[in-house]
């Protein structure tokens, strides 16, 4: 270091000697460090948006088809969609309804103080009054004197209600002490959003429409427009962004109770990701964890979380399930091989096995897979009889029924091997069995084990259903805010509940919930949630 003088001299001599400022000095440095990290993040976002921007427009102005330029534009708002949710996301801290930041909205100011566009005054309105506080005499809580009127404070929430929006509207009276001058009015309720003017209702609402009923942001901004409601796509990104970062505990208290489990189903499918650069795509994964006793009588609620990763590589699974003990229920991928030792023990997918020789009986009409199909549905018939019994009693009756078929198969499955030609896909369906057998048979060793892994191929359903419509994620990081959704949206679906209800309920309470009573709020224990119209009619 160089002082005015232009004499070296040594910093260390200029540092206290207490250590308690020292502490406090390297505090500040740290929380520093990380503004100057989240305002580098927050820029990259940025400049990524601009590009998009950029991109769009050009595309516009020079598209030469017509038909490749909507295709192209659709994807660039999905990519201007993911941006916008991440910047919100990352702490930018955005009023989702009018783009201020958190700094530049006064604490208690209303729409004309902020330079707000009002809301639409056709809207139904609802008022909610919120009495000042006082003592129980009606007076002044602080000297008992006194009170008299000052003012009114009026915040308008633009909410959503099924079949429509309307706006609630928060009447908080403002009183003074004729003696104290002190002046009482209620605090403005805890809202998802802090300063924001989207209610929880609304923010359920974009959610489940986008990540269960897979209608992206653009195209939802198109629907609210016809409504007279001035909700742009990438008022509805921050919307999202903000949303997901308040979930965030919710889903990791949701995993953790999935991971608890002594079985767990495992599958992961593709997901086209936009890549960096706005013109080509990659193939990223989405995994689904599903944890239901149900089969063998457990009384845990089932419940499942998902997690994105940008390629298929085994550790992935490896960290994702960091932890758990137990049968892991599984199709035949090599990256969960090194998982499987004496705390996790594999239990294969005789759906699997099962599909190969269908695939050859239609294909061909082949006897043989005729023969292998109909052994196969045996064992099913018997899994039938036994689903939702203990474990102990599954076990005994698989070793006096299913053992004996298991047996004559796998011999059935050797001699037929040596019987057709290697090559053909009745020779690779039986290999495909043979090389499985020891997990495929884990029924006859664990009555916790189910035959098949369909608990995990369902709860992918709704991923090959959205990805027909959104066609590809904007970006990895909006992958991992679609799994965090998701996550939620589908265990709500398990336990029979509409999910855009369960997220309301969630998002009026999260904001001022304590983190340490998180799991109140997952889906087994929220018992107010109306049950799903198709449940309702099926009961």
């Amino acid at each position: 270091m160089v002082d005015e003088s232009g004499v070296m001299s040594d910093a260390s001599s200029e540092l206290p000697d207490d250590v308690e400022t020292l502490r406090a000095m390297v505090l500040a440095q740290r929380a520093d460090l990380a503004l100057a990290r989240a305002g580098l993040i927050e820029q990259r976002y940025e400049i990524e948006a601009l590009k998009a921007r950029l991109a769009k427009l050009l595309r516009t102005a020079f598209g030469r088809s017509s038909e490749k330029l909507r295709f192209e534009i659709e994807q660039l708002e999905l990519v201007l969609a993911d941006l916008d949710e991440q910047l919100a996301q990352t702490g930018a801290a955005i009023d989702p309804l009018t783009n201020d930041t958190a700094a530049d909205v006064p604490a208690e100011t209303g729409p004309a103080e902020t330079g707000r566009g009002p809301l639409p005054a056709a809207l139904p309105r609802k008022i909610v009054e919120h009495a000042a506080p006082c003592n129980g005499a009606g007076g002044c809580p602080a000297c008992g004197g006194v009170l008299r009127p000052l003012g009114v404070s009026e915040t308008e929430i633009l909410d959503y209600v099924p079949g429509g929006f309307h706006v609630v509207r928060h009447v908080r009276p403002k009183l003074s002490c004729r003696r104290c001058e002190t002046i009482v009015q209620a605090s403005m309720p805890d809202q998802p959003i802090r300063r924001g003017r989207a209610g929880a209702g609304l923010l359920a609402h974009v959610a489940v429409a986008k990540f269960c009923d897979h209608q992206p942001l653009h195209r939802q901004a198109e629907q609210y427009a016809r409504a007279d409601v001035d909700l742009s796509r990438s008022t509805l990104a921050d919307m999202m962004g903000q949303t997901a970062a308040l979930l965030r505990p919710l889903v990791e208290a949701l995993a953790r109770h999935v991971l608890s489990g002594e079985r767990i189903h495992a599958d992961d499918t593709v997901v086209p990701v936009l890549a960096p650069g706005l013109g080509r795509t990659k193939l990223g994964r989405l995994w689904t964890y599903v944890r239901d006793d149900r089969p063998f009588a457990g009384a845990e609620p089932m419940a499942v979380f998902y997690r994105y990763t940008s390629d298929r590589k085994g550790e992935h699974p490896r960290a994702h399930l960091r932890g758990f003990k137990g049968i892991l229920q599984a199709d035949g991928y090599a990256g969960f091989a090194r998982l499987y030792g004496n705390e996790i023990i594999e239990a294969a997918c005789m759906a699997h096995a099962r599909r190969k020789f269908f695939d050859v009986f239609e294909a061909t009409q082949s006897p043989l897979a005729k023969v292998a199909l109909e052994k196969i549905a045996a064992l099913y018939r018997i899994e039938a009889q036994i689903r939702g019994r203990p474990p102990d009693e599954r076990l005994r009756v698989r070793a006096e029924l299913s053992a004996p078929i298991c047996a004559d198969l796998k011999v059935w499955l050797e001699t037929t091997l040596n019987r057709v030609s290697g090559r053909s896909d009745l020779a690779k369906a039986i290999r495909y069995a043979l090389s499985r057998w020891n997990a495929l048979t884990t029924i006859l060793r664990d009555g916790r084990a189910c035959i098949d892994n369909s608990a995990a191929e369902r709860c992918m359903r709704p991923v090959a259903l959205g990805r027909r419509n959104w066609t590809f994620a904007g970006s990895d990081a909006g992958g991992e805010r679609a799994a965090a959704f998701y996550s939620l949206i589908e265990t709500a679906k398990l336990h029979g509940q509409d999910p855009e209800a369960y997220l309301r309920h969630v998002l009026e309470r999260i904001a001022g919930w304590h983190v340490n009573r998180v799991h109140e709020l997952l889906p087994w224990n929220v018992t107010s949630i109306k049950p799903r119209l198709d449940q309702r009619i099926a009961a």
